[in-house]
């Protein structure tokens, strides 16, 4: 019986009876800033304006209310500035409003660091 040196946790491990599959070099390769989903300049043919706030938007007041089908956001350009309106039930507006309206302070503070991601100014509207 032939004794093998002891190893040592910092020495190379011996790999000699190990097979490999053939490397296709698609690990390797980087994501481009499209792949991505970055923002090119351009804007996508199917973006509508201020998408991403837009999103944050709905996205927080589906979290917040009640009846999630009846969230309704609608956006317009008005004087250069995006506008957000947002639907909800009636009885989803004390939720939405929150106590001295700090809850939807804190949606619009939400909504408008998004929109400031993308270089827009954004105003959230609450509608009944």
């Amino acid at each position: 019986m032939s004794e093998q040196p002891p190893t040592s946790p910092f020495s190379e491990p011996d790999f000699s009876g190990v097979e490999n599959e053939p490397d296709t070099g698609a690990a390797l390769e980087e994501p481009t800033a499209l792949e991505e989903g970055a923002p090119s300049g351009e804007p996508d043919g199917n973006a509508r304006a201020g998408g991403s706030a837009a999103a944050v938007l709905e996205h927080v007041a589906t979290a917040i209310v009640d009846e999630k089908e009846s969230v309704v956001v609608e956006s317009k350009q008005v004087r250069g500035q995006l506008r957000l309106y947002l639907h909800v039930a009636p009885g989803d507006m004390g939720r939405i409003i929150g106590r001295r309206g700090r809850t939807a302070q804190a949606v619009r503070t939400l909504v408008r660091a998004a929109a400031a991601a993308e270089g827009q100014d954004v105003f959230v509207d609450i509608v009944d």
